[in-house]
């Protein structure tokens, strides 16, 4: 039986399904009635996705079905960050979307301070862009996932514990 049982509190998403939300979020705007011979572009560019539209009408139903094809991908919406729309060539609209994933040292040291404050008996660790949360009792480190859970709407990332052991 270990002596410390811990967990990693981290900030990560499945690239595959998003790639696999984009994909179907193309074939969806493909057969809508109002985007027929409406040319549209959703690229995946490293850590951003580049939408391109033909107003800001069709930007912001392109932004719905990505939404909404995240949510159903079990993805959370908050690994992106809608930048301001921007004019481009062509009477176009484009708009830029960072993909956020990893916990800043700002929000660490945050997460940290609030598990020493609120969980005493739990030890946090800062380890890179996650946080390594262990204690004696398993119970211990359930109370600090549930507590950490709640905190996280205060949050601009989504968190993800992983690593139970």
């Amino acid at each position: 039986m270990p002596a410390e049982y811990s967990f990693d509190v981290v900030s990560q998403f499945d690239r595959q399904e998003l790639v696999n939300a984009l994909d179907q979020t193309r074939r969806e705007l493909g057969t809508r009635f109002d985007f027929k011979n409406s040319p549209f572009e959703i690229n995946l560019e490293g850590q951003e996705i580049v939408i391109l539209a033909e107003n800001e009408s069709k930007l912001t139903a392109i932004k719905d079905v990505i939404q909404s094809k995240l949510v159903r991908r079990s993805l959370p919406l908050k690994i992106l960050q809608w930048e301001k729309p921007e004019d481009a060539s062509g009477a176009k609209v484009r708009q830029h979307v960072k993909l956020v994933q990893g916990i800043s040292s700002d929000l660490a040291r945050q997460i940290s301070k609030y598990i020493r404050d609120k969980h005493p008996k739990a030890k946090p660790a800062i380890q890179g862009d996650a946080v390594r949360v262990s204690a004696k009792s398993k119970d211990e480190l359930q109370t600090v996932i549930q507590g950490l859970r709640e905190q996280e709407k205060g949050y601009d990332v989504a968190l993800q514990f992983i690593n139970y052991r």
